[in-house]
């Protein structure tokens, strides 16, 4: 379905019993909502209502040209206003990669909205600057970021039929591929990369405690966030909260093991 919010028209894909507890997918980078498909047969055979969300840069119609359009309250935003125009008051939350991130200000900035939070690979903005600041190791993990926002990398991403993306994302097999051919569509790469480069410290700094039950799934095979980050992020959350340290995967959570992610999202969940 296309749903217009913020004077924008956003992608979302519903799915599960029209009567279900609603739950809202946030995606990250270079994917889309097809990147849960592995877990929502899960989801829905537990009874609830998934509304995957192709998020700004990735849905054709939400594409400002501004790079601050993309500083993280933006989508913050969105997702409270698409779960407005869908007349959903509260909802649980998965997140992955920058969905994450707009998962954990979600329910900093609005706890009312957030059932409860399931944040996959990213850990509390707060966690993650501290071991940006402390860590060197977390420092060099980051290195790429330098890369996605220059000027050249949309044309580097997109040579030889997105070869360092398809590369990239190699732990997840043929679907690389899709993601890959997507973002040859014109104007979205732009979209997805400006994520990247509105990003400041100030923005992870001035995220705040969670309130809300929360679940971080984090991978030990992970090349983006490394162990201290990950352990440090209990310290930002106020309410019941599941560390799940998943053993050998990669940062594609979600396609790498989606039956472990499915089983945390659940257990969260409480069904």
């Amino acid at each position: 379905m296309e749903i217009e919010a913020r004077g924008l028209t956003f992608g979302v894909v519903a799915g599960g019993p029209e009567d279900g507890v609603p739950v809202l997918l946030l995606h990250g980078f270079p994917q889309d909502h097809r990147e849960f498909d592995l877990i929502l047969p899960r989801l829905h055979a537990a009874g609830l209502r998934t509304y995957a969300l192709d998020q700004r840069g990735y849905s054709p119609g939400a594409r400002p040209g501004a790079v601050a359009e993309y500083r993280l309250s933006e989508p913050a935003a969105d997702a409270v206003a698409v779960l407005d125009a869908l007349g959903v008051d509260r909802a649980h939350v998965v997140g992955h990669d920058w969905g994450a991130q707009v998962g954990w200000l979600l329910a900093a900035q609005h706890p009312e909205r957030v059932r409860t939070l399931t944040v996959v690979s990213v850990p509390h903005p707060r966690a993650l600057a501290e071991a940006l600041r402390s860590e060197l190791t977390q420092r060099l993990r980051f290195a790429y970021m330098g890369v996605f926002r220059s000027r050249i990398a949309e044309r580097l991403l997109l040579a030889r039929d997105g070869l360092v993306l398809r590369r990239m994302m190699s732990a997840i097999g043929p679907r690389a591929a899709l993601y890959a051919r997507a973002m040859a569509e014109p104007g979205r790469l732009t979209g997805a990369l400006n994520w990247y480069r509105a990003l400041s410290r100030g923005q992870l700094a001035g995220v705040g405690r969670i309130t809300v039950p929360t679940t971080y799934v984090w991978s030990d095979g992970d090349p983006v966030v490394g162990r201290a980050a990950a352990e440090a992020t209990g310290a930002w959350v106020e309410a019941g909260y599941r560390l799940v340290a998943l053993r050998g995967i990669g940062h594609w959570v979600p396609e790498e093991a989606p039956q472990a992610l499915a089983e945390a999202t659940l257990a969260r969940i409480g069904v």
